[in-house]
């Protein structure tokens, strides 16, 4: 597999795509009362920096990060396709954001995902990235269906 990880805007087709298919699993996944996905006008609105994976034939997965304060940030839209899971798609998009993150400056990052069995890999994936759970942060409120997750950015300042 060969793959790109490259800045993405959310006005193209296929990045318009991915986020689509990020609200439906949302949609189908969690209630709306717990949903806090992003249209592609609400990240083009909230200043998310989008990045995309490509491989060879199609753009599989987006992840983005969106400004808390100007030394932390939310990792948003995490998604990779259903037909290309379990290829590391995932874990190289959220590698490629921690560095993103790291080369700007960044102190912390934080994240919210879903509790229930379906968001179990991603919350997996976070963990060996060395996010750890935390309370809530930002504008975010306890939620059953929500967990949330930081980590300090390593700088070699």
């Amino acid at each position: 597999m060969s793959l790109e990880i490259y800045p993405a805007d959310p006005s193209t087709p296929d990045i318009r795509h991915l986020i689509g298919a990020h609200l439906e699993y949302g949609h189908t996944s969690y209630p709306n009362e717990s949903g806090h996905h992003l249209t592609a006008e609400q990240h083009q609105a909230a200043g998310v920096s989008l990045f995309a994976a490509r491989d060879t034939k199609e753009c599989v997965g987006i992840s983005g990060l969106k400004m808390i304060t100007t030394e932390t940030a939310e990792i948003r839209s995490m998604h990779v396709l259903e037909h290309a899971r379990g290829r590391g798609i995932g874990e190289a998009l959220l590698r490629y954001t921690i560095q993103h993150a790291e080369q700007t400056g960044l102190q912390a990052l934080y994240l919210g995902t879903g509790s229930r069995a379906p968001s179990a890999p991603a919350r997996r994936l976070y963990q060996r990235a060395g996010f750890i759970y935390c309370p809530p942060f930002g504008l975010y409120a306890a939620d059953p269906e929500s967990v949330y997750m930081m980590r300090s950015v390593c700088t070699d300042d």
